[in-house]
């Protein structure tokens, strides 16, 4: 199935800001972070086709998954 994954801030460092992944049915949002080699405690925040997810949501074909970690500023 196809996913979207986008990447902001700090996760783009050595990554990308936008891929399409083939990955296998029942995949869930935990696998593709994972597969990134970021860990769920480095996301802040995490929409499944700009929805909240929580690691435990299973993808489906065409999702567009997107990826924050903590900023700060001000």
């Amino acid at each position: 199935m196809r996913v979207i994954v986008k990447l902001f801030a700090t996760f783009r460092d050595g990554r990308f800001k936008v891929r399409e992944f083939d990955f296998p049915e029942e995949t869930c949002v935990l696998d593709v972070i994972q597969s990134l080699n970021i860990t769920p405690e480095e996301i802040a925040i995490c929409y499944r086709n700009g929805k909240d997810a929580k690691p435990d949501t299973v993808l489906h074909n065409d999702d567009t998954l997107a990826l924050f970690p903590p900023v700060g500023g001000g």
